[in-house]
C-alpha cells in the first residue's frame, strides 16, 4: 500500500526514480604530509541514484548518467562513519569510468572524495565494476590526503540487487 502511495507521489510530481545501496571496503595510504603512511581500512555506505529518470536516461540532458548521493565513510586514521553527500556518475560513453564524488567533514576540515572504476568493457566487468581507485583531498586547497582502492564485494550482491527501489 504504502509504494503505490509513493509511486502516486512520484507520477504527480512528474518524475520516476530509483534508489540503490552500495558498500565500497578497502584500504587507503595516507600522504605523509598527513599521517603515517601504512594502509588503513577504509569503507563507504552509500545510497545513489536519479530523480528523475527520464533526465538520467536522456543522453542530450545535463544529468545523464548522474545521480545523487548521500551516505556514511570511514577512513582509519581521519573519520569514523561521517555523513557524506555527493553523486555517482555513470561514464560508460564518455570514457569508460564509473566516478563517485562525495564531501564529508572531519575534525574541523571539509574533504572531498573522488573515486573512479575504471576501464570498463564488456570483457572485464566483473574486475572493473568491482575495483574503485580514489585520492581525499582539502576541500579549500586540494592538497591530497590519501590514496585508495575500495571494493565491491561479489557476496554483497544480493544484497545490492535487492536494495533497488523506486525513489
Amino acid at each position: 500500500m504504502r509504494r503505490l502511495a509513493e509511486l502516486r507521489t512520484m507520477m504527480d510530481e512528474g518524475r520516476l526514480g530509483f534508489r540503490v545501496d552500495e558498500v565500497m571496503t578497502g584500504q587507503h595510504e595516507f600522504d605523509p604530509k598527513f599521517g603515517s603512511p601504512e594502509k588503513r581500512p577504509m569503507e563507504f555506505r552509500v545510497t545513489w541514484g536519479p530523480k528523475n529518470i527520464l533526465e538520467w536516461a536522456n543522453p542530450a540532458h545535463d544529468r545523464f548518467m548522474l545521480g545523487d548521493l548521500e551516505g556514511t565513510v570511514t577512513v582509519d586514521g581521519l573519520c569514523d562513519q561521517a555523513p557524506c553527500t555527493g553523486s555517482l556518475e555513470l561514464r560508460y560513453l564518455k570514457d569508460h569510468t564509473i566516478r563517485y564524488s562525495f564531501g564529508f567533514q572531519a575534525g574541523g576540515q571539509a574533504y572531498q572524495y573522488i573515486g573512479e572504476k575504471v576501464d570498463i568493457r564488456l570483457w572485464n566487468l566483473p574486475r572493473s565494476h568491482t575495483t574503485c581507485f580514489g585520492r581525499l583531498i582539502l576541500q579549500g586547497t586540494g592538497e591530497l590526503v590519501s590514496t585508495s582502492v575500495t571494493h565491491f564485494r561479489i557476496r554483497s550482491l544480493p544484497r545490492f540487487v535487492a536494495s533497488v527501489r523506486l525513489a
